[in-house]
């Protein structure tokens, strides 16, 4: 059983690198350095900077989640586990799985049973539904029109999809507030958190999202004079479409919807340099972060095993 776990990490590793490879291998190298070079530097850092502001909020999907199930850790511990699930996860595609695969290889190492990291992965997903709803409701309110465009359908239709949108974190808080006992749909049972857990959801998932857009702006504002809410509009019904679908990072759904926004613009560059700093610098750090974690618990549960052996000896 140790062994399939080794197995099952390298295999994540390796389809991490084929990932970045492959990715990477659909441009040449001259169309990689223009799209860094196209892209001036006040854009380029603040794009990594929001990218980078995102998964320092996506730690604290964990760190509440850890609260949810009473298996508080260190913040550090959160923190590790996120960031390696996420940066994979974010690539991989069917990134419930994908990312809580890479969750439980951390969090069973730190003492959680199997259905303890079930319940943090169902919350943090749950976090992400409701940042995406909040975002996307406050962006089809404030950019009505432009989600008509898009969509097709009518002025009216989008503003009522647009206060469900908020309507619906607003009724998770109220049952949070109230519910005491879990919810029953279907097969499925959800135990709902307390009210400040729940407050901290719609917050941080919310806030994730908004610097997500944020990134995507900077580097869309070095081609086009294109308004904030727009391209988070723009990216929510992307990052929508690309959950649907499962495709692995968005690749293709995001780009293909941004150039629907800027049609007459050139934007391999801006988006090239959004797909760098939000998905594959973090794709590198966290395949490092993992093939470090993984050598440094084996060697720790070699010099343990060592170590009980030498007393059973003695």
């Amino acid at each position: 059983m140790r062994n399939w776990k080794y197995v099952i990490a390298a295999a994540a590793i390796g389809l991490a690198a084929f990932l970045l490879y492959r990715t990477l291998s659909r441009y040449s190298l001259d169309q990689l350095i223009a799209a860094v070079t196209t892209v001036p530097v006040p854009r380029l850092l603040g794009a990594a900077g929001f990218a980078a502001a995102s998964y320092l909020s996506l730690t604290f999907f964990d760190y509440l989640a850890l609260h949810y199930v009473k298996r508080p850790l260190p913040y550090r511990k959160a923190a590790l586990a996120s960031f390696t699930a996420l940066s994979l996860g974010h690539n991989i595609g069917l990134a419930a799985l994908s990312s809580g695969a890479v969750r439980y290889r951390f969090y069973s190492r730190w003492g959680l049973k199997t259905g303890e990291v079930a319940k943090v992965i169902v919350f943090c997903g749950i976090t992400v539904g409701l940042g995406l709803l909040v975002l996307g409701g406050a962006a089809l309110l404030l950019r009505s029109g432009l989600a008509v465009e898009i969509t097709g359908l009518t002025q009216s239709v989008v503003i009522a999809l647009g206060i469900g949108c908020l309507g619906l974190p607003a009724s998770y808080l109220v049952l949070a507030a109230f519910v005491r006992r879990p919810l029953r749909i279907r097969r499925w049972t959800l135990e709902m958190p307390p009210l400040r857990l729940a407050i901290g959801q719609v917050l941080i998932g919310s806030i994730n999202f908004a610097f997500v857009a944020a990134c995507l702006h900077q580097a869309l504002a070095a081609v086009a004079d294109v308004a904030y809410p727009g391209v988070a509009s723009v990216y929510v019904i992307a990052n929508a479409t690309a959950l649907v679908s499962h495709v692995p990072g968005g690749l293709g759904v995001i780009e293909s919807v941004v150039m629907y926004l800027l049609p007459q613009k050139d934007l391999i560059g801006p988006l090239l340099v959004f797909r760098f700093v939000y998905f594959l610098v973090p794709l590198g750090l966290g395949s490092i972060l993992l093939a470090v974690t993984e050598l440094f618990y084996r060697r720790r549960s070699s010099s343990y095993g060592a170590g009980a052996g030498m007393e059973a000896k003695a």
